[in-house]
């Protein structure tokens, strides 16, 4: 065997070669790496029989440095899993790297670090072992010669399951282009076959995914190919891309995690729109000091009148506002859909507001989360009466009483100031959890599992209770769940005028 060392720095310089293609929040952690992150990783084990020579010939000091370096990368980011789970995921790395070694990507480097970036992807959704791992073994069998049966009997079953569909469902854009007819007359025929093709693929991928961890994956996967499409040919650019808009920032949407969803968007935007991107991206620096100037004044203004609220400090309710600019993808098409340039885009800039509350001794869940919104809607009063700005009362939006069908909840509103119209998200801690990561929020696994169909009645109940194995949902199941939902997409867009 051998021991991860806390610190690897040429590793890393190597492995993070430019601050675009580097991990989120490398620098972050970066300070968490230290001895208590130093753990033996075990040599495969002596039968390796059922795989090729190669696999059991003893690793060079090299490859052990090399190996060393990835797991200080992935190993920060492990914190909610056990130590067995941990372990685990120690032996699929050297498994990974022993069957990508001498792969090389179109950038120059090592293939590997493809897949150690989709594990730290998966991680950071707080996902399980099994997903990570699968994460980590994701390209092997497709690429490698490494088998099913071999990561089964290494792994277990769920992984091989996980690993199998994810091959399955990363062939489906490819026969889908290969059988699309090149010359369609006219025009618009071939647009809605498009259209068409996309959907049913969306379908498909759900329909064919025997666990929602399958779905995860293939998008994490897609995300970080996504961050490093530059090292591809302009038309390998385009196509990718194009699969990216249609099939899977859509299918992360409808799954609810917005953060995939709007990197894949906006990645997509810049390869298959560059003239269009660069010149949204020119308007925004012009404004940029302006919209920096409207949020930090207006998040002032907020941030002391929400701490002065009596009621709030009554409930000791912990709040957090930040602001954010809209993704750009969405912007050019708010800007295209309604003809309207920049200037008259009032959601351009947003203060989110995330009330995190102590639950009372022996408070039920549905008191607390009614207890939860019920302060979202107080804190909506005191938003729409703060002084110095004037309230916007048609553009209030009300996503908690009619939650979108991925299980969104926020109340939406907007206030002007100088000229300068800044929406105003208010959600609780909760809501927020599922806003950014949307199912996966719900998908924590340690030594329990979560299943997403009882936690989740379109964002209702976020209780966390554990249920067995076998009583896991389908990725089919759980977009039945969202789309037979009596509260519709359209309801939970409704604006309606707030009351003073």
């Amino acid at each position: 065997g051998w021991r991860a060392r806390p610190t690897e720095r040429a590793h890393r310089a190597r492995f993070a070669h430019s601050r675009e293609d580097r991990l989120p929040d490398l620098d972050a952690w970066r300070i968490l790496i230290n001895g208590e992150h130093g753990m033996v990783l075990d040599e495969l084990p002596q039968d390796n029989s059922d795989l090729p020579p190669r696999y059991a010939e003893p690793l060079s000091e090299e490859a052990k440095e090399e190996i060393r370096g990835y797991w200080t990368t992935l190993r920060p980011e492990l914190e909610h899993l056990a130590d067995a789970d941990v372990n685990k995921l120690e032996r699929a790395l050297e498994l990974a790297f022993r069957a990508h070694q001498g792969q090389k990507r179109k950038s120059g480097e090592h293939y590997i670090i493809h897949p150690v970036a989709v594990a730290v992807l998966l991680s950071q959704l707080n996902m399980d072992a099994e997903a990570i791992c699968a994460g980590l073994l994701h390209d092997t069998v497709e690429d490698t010669d490494l088998t099913f049966p071999a990561i089964a009997a290494r792994f277990g079953t769920v992984v091989s399951r996980i690993v199998e569909g994810e091959t399955k469902v990363s062939k489906l854009p490819r026969l889908a282009i290969s059988g699309a007819n090149p010359n369609p007359d006219p025009e618009l025929q071939w647009r809605k076959k498009e259209e068409e093709q996309a959907e049913n693929l969306r379908q498909m991928f759900i329909a064919m995914a025997e666990d929602f961890r399958i779905i995860v994956v293939k998008l994490a996967d897609r995300l970080h190919n996504m961050r490093t499409l530059k090292h591809m040919p302009p038309e390998k650019q385009k196509r990718i891309s194009r699969e990216t808009l249609d099939i899977f920032a859509p299918l992360a949407h409808r799954l609810g995690i917005w953060h995939f969803k709007s990197e894949l968007e906006d990645k997509a935007f810049m390869y298959l729109y560059p003239r269009e991107y660069k010149k949204l991206l020119r308007k925004l620096r012009r404004r940029e000091d302006g919209y920096k100037a409207a949020l930090e004044s207006s998040k002032n203004a907020l941030v002391l009148r929400l701490s002065q609220d009596p009621m709030l400090r009554n409930e000791a309710v912990g709040i957090a506002v930040t602001g954010r600019m809209k993704e750009m993808y969405s912007l050019w098409m708010k800007m295209e859909h309604t003809e309207r340039s920049l200037d008259y885009i009032q959601d351009t800039v947003a203060l989110r507001v995330v009330l995190d509350l102590a639950k009372r001794e022996n408070e039920d869940e549905d008191s607390y989360q009614m207890r939860g919104v019920w302060l979202c809607y107080h804190v909506l009063g005191l938003v729409q009466h703060l002084p110095g700005y004037r309230p916007m009362p048609a553009q209030v939006k009300d996503y908690i009483s009619f939650p979108k069908p991925n299980g969104y909840q926020s109340l939406h509103t907007s206030i002007m100031h100088n000229g300068q119209v800044v929406e105003v998200q208010i959600r609780t801690s909760w809501m927020h959890r599922i806003a950014e990561f949307g199912y996966a929020a719900h998908w924590q696994y340690a030594k329990t599992r979560y299943t997403v169909q009882e936690e989740v009645e379109m964002g209702q109940n976020v209780s966390g209770e554990a249920r067995p194995d076998d009583e896991q949902g389908t990725a089919a199941e759980l977009l039945r769940r969202s789309e037979n939902s009596t509260r519709t997409q359209e309801t939970a867009g409704k604006t309606f005028e707030q009351s003073p």
